[in-house]
């Protein structure tokens, strides 16, 4: 158990060593066992840090508030607003659609569907 624990530098706890060990040995080693003798040789595995998820960036544009949270309008082609939607499919696939909408009455005036969620998706019409 210390070889293999030496060999993997340290990275596996009971349940992975358990693993092996029976792979190895062609034997069935109950983890409580396996558990217990890592306690006793104090074998702990180590625990390894979360990567971050995000990556921070600047934003390329920031628009001035103009609509001040009035989302009406008495014109038609008076206040245009777009919003990017994501939208799954088959098991693990995404597509991106990004949608100008007239406040007048609520309608489309323009779309794009695109595979990236970019500034590349907003900006081609």
């Amino acid at each position: 158990m210390k070889a293999l624990y030496k060999q993997v530098e340290g990275i596996y706890g009971y349940r992975r060593m358990k693993l092996n060990l029976n792979r190895r040995f062609n034997k069935h080693y109950n983890h409580k066992r396996i558990y217990r003798l890592m306690k006793v040789a104090g074998l702990q595995s180590v625990i390894r840090r979360k990567r971050k998820r995000y990556i921070r960036s600047t934003p390329q544009h920031v628009a001035e508030n103009l609509l001040n949270r009035e989302f009406t309008s008495n014109k038609p082609n008076q206040k245009w607003v777009t919003d990017v939607t994501e939208l799954k499919y088959g098991c693990t696939k995404k597509a991106y659609l990004s949608a100008i909408l007239d406040l007048y009455d609520g309608s489309i005036i323009s779309y794009v569907l695109g595979h990236s969620n970019n500034n590349d998706l907003v900006l081609r019409r």
